[in-house]
């Protein structure tokens, strides 16, 4: 394969990709990261503020770039959304399940056991990762599926491999959408198409806003918690949303025609070290 070849395999010049959580740190960055090389991102979220400084940093008009409003847990949402979307650029390449998070009141210390904690904060981390991972795969995958071809790629998390404490619904909840993702790779591969590819990315310890507070206090400095995550990472620091492209472009590109079902660790080594 030549150079150019090579290059032409990260152009996304004419792909629509489809993103949600896109105002989110990490989602950001994807999407800014997929503009650049020519993708139309298509932008779903429920902040219209953050989504008009995301399509700003964008420059949409030159990156053709939109948002959509939109709530993943629900079905109807979606697909209003969906139909819109189909109008408006007429096809669908690849979705980008990227919504997702923590809940601090389904989150251990303490001052709140694990006995304690309220079934709607447990059932509020589930339905965001989970649901808000599967319902869009159905909606969107189906439309997909009628084209013969398409990409989706899930955020998960190295907390599913490795549950950490205090999370514990946050960890089980990634786990499942690490299963999903190998499990419909399968299904669509078999019952629709092989030109149909689901993949995932398990991230490592990132500072969000999510999971500022047990990683740094009030002041900027480590808690013991972040000292514990760093001294455990070989890479010696926490990722930056950057750290996520290679892995992204690479997944939803020609690059990677030949891997489906497979969760990819960037996590600056958190998962290899055994701690000695």
């Amino acid at each position: 394969m030549s150079i150019s070849e090579t290059a032409a395999l990260y152009n996304f010049s004419g792909h629509t990709i489809v993103l949600s959580g896109g105002t989110g740190a990490l989602g950001g960055e994807i999407a800014c990261g997929l503009a650049g090389l020519g993708a139309k991102v298509v932008i779903l979220g429920r902040n219209v503020e953050a989504a008009k400084k995301l399509l700003d940093r964008l420059d949409s008009k030159r990156h053709n770039a939109n948002f959509f409003s939109c709530d993943v847990q629900d079905v109807d949402s979606i697909q209003r959304v969906s139909l819109e979307i189909i109008a408006s650029y007429g096809k669908i390449d690849a979705l980008i399940n990227a919504a997702g998070g923590n809940n601090a009141k389904a989150t251990t210390s303490p001052e709140q056991s694990f006995f304690d904690l309220s079934p709607e904060a447990l059932r509020s981390v589930f339905d965001l990762n989970v649901m808000g991972t599967l319902l869009p795969s159905q909606i969107f995958g189906k439309l997909m599926a009628a084209q013969g071809r398409g990409n989706i790629l899930n955020i998960t998390s190295m907390a599913a491999v490795r549950p950490l404490t205090r999370v514990g619904a946050y960890s089980a909840a990634k786990a499942a959408v690490s299963n999903f993702t190998l499990w419909l790779a399968v299904h669509l591969a078999q019952e629709c198409s092989p030109n149909l590819r689901v993949n995932a990315i398990a991230p490592g310890f990132f500072v969000t806003e999510q999971n500022r507070f047990l990683l740094t206090d009030s002041t900027g400095e480590l808690t013991s918690r972040g000292k514990s995550i760093l001294a455990h990472t070989p890479a010696g620091r926490f990722g930056t949303p950057e750290d996520l492209l290679s892995a992204v472009f690479w997944l939803l590109s020609p690059a990677s025609s030949f891997v489906t079902g497979a969760v990819i660790p960037v996590d600056g080594g958190f998962g290899a070290y055994s701690g000695v």
